[in-house]
């Protein structure tokens, strides 16, 4: 019997799926755990762990993937949105060392994306199917 449901990567043989990188989430609850000295305790450290551990569920659940020429997002095997590098204006990684942000302009839309993904992959990805849109920086 075959399964019914899509799933990522599929026929398309130029397509990659990024790994998922628990960097920026684990960074959030350790901050969370260092502020529990504060005066105020357990509440901004309750915040900003509640915070790390939301983004620690969405880095493993959500997927990026590169398509020939669409970005594609997915929660698990369902497809949330997809981004055609056609309607594209710019893109730009803010401090993917940390890791940072992930910031893309569309046509009619801004995105910023928290880096819940390996920043080396995302990168090559992005300089391979949209390099020539990426904005330097300043």
């Amino acid at each position: 019997m075959s399964d019914p449901s899509p799933a990522p990567a599929s026929a398309d043989a130029s397509s990659v799926s990024i790994a998922p990188s628990p960097r920026l989430p684990l960074a959030i609850l350790l901050l969370g755990a260092a502020l529990l000295p504060l005066p105020l305790r357990p509440w901004p450290s309750l915040v900003v762990a509640l915070f790390g551990l939301f983004l620690l569920v969405q880095t493993f659940s959500l997927r990026l993937e590169f398509c020939a020429d669409t970005l594609v997002v997915w929660r698990g095997q369902t497809e949330l949105r997809r981004f055609p590098y056609a309607e594209w204006q710019s893109w730009r990684l803010f401090a993917a060392w940390l890791p940072g942000l992930f910031y893309f302009r569309e046509v009619n839309s801004i995105h910023f994306l928290p880096i819940l993904f390996d920043p080396a992959q995302l990168r090559e990805q992005l300089v391979q199917r949209v390099g020539a849109l990426e904005t330097p920086k300043p």
